[in-house]
């Protein structure tokens, strides 16, 4: 991510946040965005965010690990539906991963490799946990965000 903007959010419609809205902190400029987003949304019933805990095995560590996603929300759907959505939002370079056969494997790439495979593990475990509750999973780029250049 771009240079990393951490802080407290303060929600202009407080009774939408199911958790503590005096507690709602973001770890990037890109989560704050999200979170204005659905705070000021007319079809954003309800969201959350780092409030539910998802187990995965983590390829990497080989241990179970907790996975918190960064959001959940709840909106009404083109259709008037109700749609429950975990997101998750990660610059695009981690969501494509590294290349396969680099020229030189230094630590950067192994860092990356190692990074896109925890995050491939939280996501199917993120997945799997939606399709088990009707819920749908997304991942949001800098690209779904209208940030990518």
């Amino acid at each position: 991510m771009s240079k990393t903007l951490q802080g407290k959010f303060k929600p202009r419609n407080p009774e939408k946040y199911k958790g503590n809205p005096t507690e709602i902190y973001y770890r990037s400029s890109w989560e704050k965005l999200c979170m204005n987003y659905f705070d000021l949304r007319e079809d954003v019933q309800s969201w959350q965010s780092e409030e539910k805990c998802i187990w995965y095995a983590d390829p990497v560590s080989k241990k179970n690990r907790r996975y918190f996603p960064d959001f959940i929300i709840k909106y009404k759907n083109k259709d008037g539906i109700l749609v429950t959505e975990v997101i998750e939002v990660k610059p695009y370079k981690q969501v494509v991963g590294p290349p396969q056969n680099p020229k030189r494997r230094t630590k950067s790439w192994v860092n990356e490799v190692k990074t896109y495979l925890t995050n491939q593990a939280k996501w199917k475990a993120a997945t799997n946990w939606c399709e088990d509750r009707g819920y749908n999973f997304r991942i949001i780029t800098e690209k779904e965000l209208g940030l990518s250049k």
